[in-house]
């Protein structure tokens, strides 16, 4: 049996939330990380990335898959399921990612005053 997700593996203050960065959609980065340790199903998937609706949680799994980063299998059995994975060039991103994190986290604090400062400036713009 696998290991659930957390289900505040990305709670609100988590430094992938603050990177300018992107992979992709703005949930990408967070799905290629949810799968970096084996196949789930769209519910394990629906844990940590709860502040995403179903329906973008599908697209952006479609894209993934389109861009060949994210495998859907069909398991056509008395339960039929569905389930996705890395494949080998989306297990590739884990390292630029993993960089690209641990940037946010050391420029957090840049991060959050620039946008403090942008958005206290766009209220009187």
């Amino acid at each position: 049996m696998r290991q659930p997700l957390p289900a505040d593996m990305f709670d609100e203050l988590c430094p992938s939330s603050l990177n300018p960065i992107r992979f992709g959609d703005k949930w990408a980065a967070l799905i290629i990380r949810c799968l970096e340790h084996g196949p789930l199903r769209f519910s394990e998937l629906r844990v940590p990335l709860r502040r995403v609706t179903p329906k973008v949680l599908t697209q952006s799994l479609r894209s993934l898959e389109r861009d060949g980063l994210v495998k859907r299998t069909v398991y056509a059995e008395t339960t039929p399921h569905v389930e996705y994975e890395l494949t080998p060039v989306g297990r590739s991103m884990l390292e630029p990612m993993a960089v690209a994190c641990a940037w946010a986290e050391q420029h957090w604090n840049e991060l959050l005053d620039a946008r403090e400062s942008y958005d206290n400036e766009a209220t009187w713009r």
